[in-house]
């Protein structure tokens, strides 16, 4: 073990017995995350409260110890793997709602809540929290905010940033505040809280986070337009987001992801090139017109069929094909990499017609999915083999770059960690970089926080700029660890 005695000391004063984990087998338990990346901790701890972290943020500054703050390891970028080792902190014992405000619109809760408990407990409200992951069920509130997490109804109701009202937390720095209001409206000072979510525990460690809840609309209605290419569909999607009736949901798969479909067994027309699956909601007497006017969008040249679920089984029904998709990839490729690429809808025919081009060039299967209102593309590279591995891992610098020329960004929802951080120079450029490291020397400025995360190594040099004093501080740690990739998945 690396850790200075008197540091294991201090560990052991703030965390009581079975909130303390030193042993090798609860270490590697908490060093992989769903990138498939693992590196080995020297300690796990379990804060029961915003006290235990910032008394664990101040031992760890004080020795210049790396702390990684985790929730359920659901991320697929490498964002909670401890590249430098030191301490996981696991708040997945920070797990109460604190309460529930009706009549506002908001829920306190700790970042250890999961997504799919707190939506259980806002049901007899009649309220929810819109970002909704297809991990929901075992992701965590704090895991959401701290990589802007979002899923399928991201396109009318917006992605973690957009429903948060405020956070307590502590910075990298030791000190413990709040920020934001209990108020859907507000201008008093900076917006640290939209700062802190998205950026990945590399600033501060959120103990408390204060939702902004919307009303669950009384009714539903799901339609399934199929494409006979994607520029047909793509042009829909435009179509679809012009007018007046924001969708609840608008959903894509290409024609790989529907090929597939049909190997599995599935309902997917043999014509369809491309799928767009739709949702509307609202009140009852309203959805006849907004099902109407999002039919009308839909229709136009290239298009294959026009279908709208009669009751909430048929509904399942056509939601089953694209819910089923995940899974069926890992059945072909159990080293898939699944990155989540945003580009204008207007490209969305472009860059889906370069992967087509790369699958050929590399010899793997690319397959895409996501959602198509937003632009927001999950592209999955399924080598099967390690020479199909070497291949993917040549090919996917090749997709970023491409969306980048596409006017597009790297990710929409699953951040960047270790993955595409070598690639934020080319999406942001040397100003901007620049600047964001600024503020993580201002909120870190011992760079404790998940280091080797979000931004690269000298990043924002470029052009004779200053180089900040805190660059090269990861070395300075008390010592690296050792990244690898694993076989498990969490």
């Amino acid at each position: 073990m690396n850790l200075p005695a008197a540091f294991v000391d201090q560990l052991r004063e703030i965390f009581p017995s079975g909130a303390l984990a030193l042993d090798e087998g609860t270490r590697a338990a908490y060093g992989y995350d769903n990138s498939r990346r693992e590196s080995l901790p020297d300690a796990v701890v379990f804060p029961p409260a915003h006290e235990e972290v910032a008394a664990l943020v101040a031992a760890c500054r004080h020795h210049r110890v790396p702390l990684v703050a985790r929730g359920r390891g659901t991320n697929t970028t490498g964002a909670t793997v401890p590249l430098a080792g030191g301490v996981v902190a696991s708040f997945e014992r920070m797990n109460r709602i604190v309460r529930i405000e009706p009549g506002d619109r908001l829920a306190i809760v700790e970042p250890g809540v999961l997504n799919a408990d707190l939506q259980s407990a806002l049901e007899p409200h009649g309220l929810f929290w819109p970002p909704d992951p297809t991990s929901a069920p075992y992701c965590t509130i704090g895991g959401n905010l701290a990589c802007n997490a979002g899923g399928p109804h991201t396109v009318k109701y917006g992605a973690s940033r957009d429903n948060i009202l405020g956070l307590r937390a502590v910075a990298g720095n030791g000190t413990s505040f709040r920020c934001g209001t209990h108020t859907t409206k507000g201008a008093t000072g900076y917006d640290l809280t939209r700062i802190i979510v998205g950026s990945e525990g590399t600033l501060a460690l959120i103990t408390e986070a204060t939702l902004k809840l919307t009303p669950k609309p009384n009714a539903m209605r799901t339609l399934r337009a199929a494409y006979a290419n994607m520029q047909a569909a793509a042009d829909a999607v435009a179509r679809i987001m012009a007018q007046p009736v924001t969708p609840r949901a608008l959903e894509f798969m290409d024609a790989a992801a529907l090929e597939l479909v049909r190997k599995r067994g599935g309902d997917a027309p043999a014509e369809a090139g491309a799928l767009l699956l739709i949702e509307v909601d609202g009140e009852p007497a309203a959805l006849d017109a907004a099902q109407a006017a999002v039919e009308h969008a839909a229709r136009g040249e290239g298009l294959v069929e026009l279908r709208a679920a009669r009751d909430a089984a048929e509904a399942a029904t056509l939601w089953a094909a694209r819910k089923a998709l995940s899974p069926a990839l890992r059945t072909i490729s159990e080293d898939k990499i699944n990155e989540d690429v945003v580009v204008p809808v207007s490209r969305m025919p472009a860059l889906v017609e370069y992967l087509g081009e790369l699958a050929k060039e590399f010899r793997i299967p690319i397959v895409s999915f996501g959602h198509a209102g937003n632009g927001n593309l999950h592209v999955n590279l399924l080598p099967r083999d390690p020479e199909e591995r070497a291949r993917a891992d040549e090919a996917l610098p090749r997709v970023f770059r491409r969306v980048i020329e596409l006017d597009g960004t790297l990710s929409g929802e699953h951040g960047i960690g270790i993955a595409k951080r070598d690639f934020m120079p080319e999406a942001l450029g040397a100003g901007a970089l620049s600047m964001m490291r600024e503020l993580k020397d201002l909120f870190d400025p011992a760079h404790i926080l998940n280091p080797g995360k979000l931004l690269p190594d000298g990043a924002g040099m470029e052009n004779g700029e200053r180089e900040p004093e805190s660059a090269g501080r990861q070395s300075e740690l008390y010592g690296p660890g050792t990244l690898t990739h694993g076989s498990s998945s969490a």
